[in-house]
């Protein structure tokens, strides 16, 4: 693939100043360093100067790499049949997608509505939670992402995003992801519709919730008549270890939310998965909530293709997770000044560094060095890893060996 002609690049940066932000030009040629996306496949982003990077980031969207043969090629089988749907005649391929995810899931929970991000099934949910219940007060964590939309960033527990806005959607609450008697003393309280927990809030330096607290919250919950809510929007799929980080600890929810890799990292598509109790408003009536690309059928189409991909790759992530922590614990052991804590499960992993100048610093490191990962909105002192459940061995060498010499560099300073 022939690299792009330098002036498309500042023309590119141009574009991104003039029509979208001064400061997303300004990061954009920070980190590519003055060059563009060109072409992706698998582990690798082809950047416009010719070079080559890894990329164990992309926001968990590229669990499967770029651009999976099979799932680009179930996308151009619907291209050339019907993309969208007429929304007034039946389309076979929603429903069939539906099929597969709540089969993929283990059954039990058998409704489901289809979103194009994952703030879309984060704000049906939770519509659906106050209609079925007829209360108004939802309860969330402290440190919780659950999107930027109205609904979703009340749910969201970063102040940074709510200045100027307020009130946003009342009636939330947020509790301590410690206390086990939350729940139980919110329901008390006020009058509660629904819990929602992210099992691992990534945004928030990949912090793992405590499964016995979880457990005595969904006890809590639904003894009150309350419903439960788990957000793997970026941490199901197998991206931290099972299909459902809720359901494979036995967790009696209500509903999972799932998006990113949902699309095989090739279409933006999302997915509330509901029983029949939180989903009974739409049993009612199925139009008290639409979305205009709703069960899109070329996003649809892809669905069952990136399920089985994922699965046929579910014992390489194991190996991955096993390299990965082994890597990232023996840097943390060679670095402890530098790099205090290391957190992670599955293909999520955080780093905690002394200060958010040093954690900068790696991240400055690692774009000239040539590895992509996510920064953590909540919690500026943590590194995001998300490699690619499709990474080989190599591919984890090289970026291990990559994010040393970041480290090595800024602990130097």
């Amino acid at each position: 693939m022939s690299a792009m002609p330098a002036a498309d690049a500042k023309e590119t940066f141009r574009r991104v100043k003039r029509h979208f932000s001064p400061a997303l030009a300004v990061a954009g040629k920070f980190t590519g360093q003055g060059a563009v996306e060109s072409f992706a496949e698998h582990c690798r982003v082809m950047l416009s100067d010719g070079r080559s990077v890894l990329d164990f980031g992309s926001y968990a969207v590229a669990l499967l790499g770029h651009r999976h043969p099979d799932v680009v090629d179930a996308v151009r089988e619907r291209l050339d049949v019907m993309t969208t749907s007429t929304r007034s005649v039946q389309s076979p391929v929603p429903p069939l997608a539906a099929q597969t995810l709540t089969g993929y899931l283990g059954g039990g929970l058998d409704r489901v509505f289809f979103g194009c991000g994952g703030a879309d099934a984060v704000e049906v949910s939770v519509k659906l939670a106050r209609m079925a219940t007829g209360r108004m007060t939802v309860v969330a964590v402290q440190g919780a992402f659950h999107g930027k939309t109205l609904g979703a960033l009340a749910l969201t527990d970063n102040p940074r995003f709510k200045k100027g806005i307020e009130p946003l959607l009342q009636g939330v609450v947020h509790v301590s992801p410690d206390d086990p008697e939350a729940v139980a003393n919110a329901v008390r309280e006020h009058d509660v519709a629904a819990v929602i927990f992210e099992p691992v809030q990534a945004e928030n330096g990949v912090r793992i919730l405590d499964q016995a607290v979880l457990a005595r919250w969904c006890e809590d919950a639904h003894a009150a008549g309350a419903l439960v809510i788990a957000d793997e929007i970026q941490v199901g799929l197998r991206r931290c270890g099972p299909r459902s980080v809720s359901l494979d600890a036995g967790l009696p929810v209500d509903a999972v939310l799932l998006g990113k890799p949902l699309g095989g990292g090739v279409v933006p598509v999302s997915a509330a998965v509901c029983n029949d109790k939180l989903y009974a408003p739409l049993l009612s009536d199925p139009l008290l909530h639409t979305a205009t690309f709703s069960g899109h059928p070329l996003s649809t189409a892809v669905i069952p293709v990136a399920l089985e991909a994922i699965e046929r790759n579910a014992d390489n992530g194991e190996r991955v997770e096993s390299a990965m922590r082994e890597s990232l614990e023996a840097l943390r052991e060679q670095y402890p000044d530098a790099l205090v804590e290391v957190r992670g499960r599955g293909l999520l992993w955080g780093m905690d560094f002394r200060s958010p100048e040093m954690a900068g610093d790696v991240l400055t490191g690692l774009a000239q060095l040539g590895l992509v990962v996510s920064p953590c909105i909540s919690r500026p002192t943590t590194i995001r890893l998300l490699p690619p459940i499709v990474a080989g061995e190599q591919e984890i060498k090289e970026a291990m060996s990559l994010l040393g010499e970041a480290v090595a560099r800024a602990a130097a300073v």
